[in-house]
């Protein structure tokens, strides 16, 4: 996908509004993961260059249209100073006079952040007067919020007509490489599933289906799939409803020459948190237990199946990466996949859980590209239209 972007012309002087991520996570006062804030560096580090006066906008949390002392933005700028190197100047707004005031006091090299978008219900029905509220002090808007790009609100979709719009680099960077494994991916392209829910990747398994060479698929959701193969699954995680979904996706896998490998052994357990577990066939699972994790023979099936790859797309951990007794499989796949991109092929991570387990497990800088977007990834993976991205596409 190719996106309309900004010229130095187009930002030279200008005032500019650009919307990022700042949903990080925070503990103790702390940011814990600044991923999301430093993949804005590129884009800001070009408009500060080419002399923008640059205002960020993001949302933080659920504070559910209301003012949250928790949930203020202002509690993140020593971390956003930090990974940028600039002064941030915090406004305690996001729109009407101290936004004005903010950017007319604004000093070469330092830049404005505004408070959270969301303590203004309207942010998140996409009001057009708040839209307008929010463009009244700008004269350019560019959109680098990949993560938040699924969401049509007003800081994401309706202020772009408002303003001269362009996308930002993260947003361009995030088109290019989830394109280059879902629109048209070099063969062979290895599709590997995870994550708890069958039901959060039916969209993404009926796109890409057809594009796939392997579909391999892990986590919670394999059970669903091993249980519409008649399979006893005990007390693993099984979504009765998506059972036809399963049984259908492997008859058109086989239809359509698409190998679908699901695991042949798992680690499981009585509770989560238990201190006892084995490694047991999926033939042969116990009524008692629970599978959390793709066991030892899985892990060399799927590694075997990743070996030719020249595209490779996973989106979702393999077991409950969280507790090191089932973190096995997951760290396995991120060795295999890293293993593939120094083979010269394209890999991408399909943010959420499974970009959190690879940052976790130290792969972060292993891959093609580790994207900012959960839900995002999974919806332009799904080949639906972002309404913060698809209006800056060109044809």
């Amino acid at each position: 996908m190719k996106l309309k972007t900004f010229s130095l012309e187009d930002i030279k002087d200008k005032k500019v509004l650009m919307r990022v991520d700042f949903n990080v996570p925070f503990k103790n006062g702390r940011v814990t993961d600044d991923a999301r804030i430093r993949a804005h560096e590129s884009t800001l580090r070009k408009l500060l260059d080419g002399g923008a006066k640059v205002a960020l906008i993001s949302h933080f949390g659920r504070p559910k249209g209301a003012f949250d002392p928790l949930l203020s933005l202002k509690q993140i700028v020593p971390d956003v100073e930090r990974a940028y190197g600039v002064k941030v100047l915090f406004v305690d707004d996001c729109v009407g006079p101290k936004v004005q005031a903010a950017l007319d006091a604004l000093s070469k090299g330092e830049v404005i952040l505004l408070e959270n978008v969301r303590f203004h219900p309207e942010e998140q029905k996409n009001d057009p007067a708040f839209a307008a509220d929010l463009a009244k002090p700008f004269e350019v808007f560019v959109m680098d919020a990949f993560s938040a790009a699924h969401r049509a609100d007003a800081s994401t979709s309706g202020v772009i007509p408002l303003l001269s719009s362009f996308a930002g680099d993260l947003l361009v960077r995030e088109g290019e490489m989830l394109g280059a494994v879902s629109e048209a991916p070099a063969k062979p392209f290895v599709l590997i599933l995870g994550g708890a829910k069958v039901s959060d990747k039916i969209d993404v398994v009926g796109n890409l289906l057809n594009k796939a060479t392997t579909i391999l698929i892990g986590g919670g959701m394999a059970y669903t799939f091993l249980r519409a193969q008649g399979l006893e699954i005990g007390r693993s995680l099984c979504e009765a409803d998506r059972l036809d979904f399963a049984r259908r996706t492997l008859e058109e896998a086989k239809a359509r020459g698409v190998r679908l490998l699901l695991p042949v052994d798992s680690v499981v357990a009585a509770v989560l948190d238990a201190s006892e577990t084995k490694v047991v066939s999926s033939t042969e699972m116990p009524p008692d237990r629970m599978g959390l994790d793709i066991g030892p023979k899985t892990i060399e099936l799927f590694t075997s199946a990743l070996k030719e790859a020249k595209s490779v797309l996973w989106n979702g951990p393999m077991g409950v990466f969280e507790n090191p007794r089932f973190a096995a499989g997951t760290r396995a796949i991120c060795q295999a996949v890293a293993d593939c991109t120094r083979a010269g092929a394209v890999t991408v991570i399909g943010g959420g859980d499974t970009a959190s387990a690879v940052r976790e497990f130290g792969f972060d800088d292993k891959f093609s590209h580790v994207s900012t977007g959960g839900g995002a990834s999974l919806e332009y993976c799904e080949g639906k239209a972002l309404p913060g991205m698809a209006p800056f596409e060109i044809k």
